[in-house]
């Protein structure tokens, strides 16, 4: 079957923020109107608050994004075998026809725990597959990748370092990825280092030990965001800050503004875009 994947937008954080607006307005003008977009809320699915925030996220569309004159509907796949079932039709058929899919804060490996092998998953990847685009960020941007990294698990319940399956989006075109997003984080402030999605620069370091050598890590400062398109084979930064690869033990920062060759992240299935080569 022949594909043409639309845009993927990864958030480290800001996706409701002004470069976040900027962004997906670069993204949608490619659609016509009204856009056909699908919120997913499995991400904060578990937690008692989870109307808010989807709602936040729903606010933002409707508000800053009204010039694509938004259809918006709510994917409540929130938990295998329970009344938001992701494998039941009512709750998948919005994206059916989805032009743009969404989805935020909350935990990745919730996530990647309820959506893996449904047939939500399945859903969102064959409309991305149909030139649907996808817009994650935070949580949802963690659990695309091969291996998830346990925010919650670790920083707040104290388990050991480790990392967990995550969704694997880009494996068919080769790429085997840790996305970790909150790359610059600094809440913690002096004494507390809560850069690299909280782990802070001296665990991570131990944690990126125990990935297979194969696996890249791809780091998205806050308020940043990188468009890929499977298509050209090019990842092209956004945003205020700046992207950071890690693969093969070598470390690359790249700034705003920037048009990359997605091979850097790894073994991709195409040849690299000719005006990148």
């Amino acid at each position: 079957m022949t594909t043409h994947h639309g845009p993927l937008i990864l958030f480290g954080s800001g996706e409701t923020a002004r470069h976040g607006r900027q962004v997906q307005e670069e993204v949608l003008r490619q659609w016509p109107t009204p856009v056909k977009v699908a919120i997913l809320v499995t991400p904060s699915g578990f937690q008692p608050n989870a109307d808010f925030v989807v709602e936040k996220l729903r606010a933002f569309v409707e508000r800053s994004l009204q010039n694509y004159k938004p259809r918006i509907t709510l994917i409540q796949a929130n938990r295998k075998g329970g009344p938001s079932d992701p494998d039941d039709p009512a709750v998948y058929a919005p994206l059916l026809d989805a032009d743009y899919i969404l989805a935020g804060p909350g935990s990745p490996t919730y996530t990647a725990r309820q959506l893996a092998g449904t047939a939500t998953w399945e859903r969102i990847r064959e409309r991305w597959s149909e030139g649907a685009a996808l817009a994650f960020s935070s949580a949802a941007a963690l659990a695309l990748g091969a291996h998830v990294l346990p925010v919650y698990e670790i920083y707040k319940a104290g388990d050991d370092l480790h990392w967990q399956p995550g969704l694997d989006l880009l494996a068919h075109v080769g790429l085997e990825l840790a996305i970790i997003p909150h790359w610059n984080n600094a809440e913690g402030g002096a004494n507390l280092d809560t850069s690299r999605c909280f782990m802070g620069g001296e665990r991570f370091d131990r944690l990126r030990l125990l990935l297979p050598p194969r696996a890249t890590i791809l780091g998205i400062e806050e308020h940043t965001s990188c468009i890929i398109d499977v298509n050209r084979n090019t990842l092209a930064v956004r945003g205020q800050g700046r992207l950071t690869i890690i693969r093969d033990g070598v470390e690359q920062t790249h700034e705003q503004g920037t048009e990359l060759d997605l091979a850097l992240l790894g073994e991709a299935v195409r040849e690299p875009h000719p005006a990148l080569a």
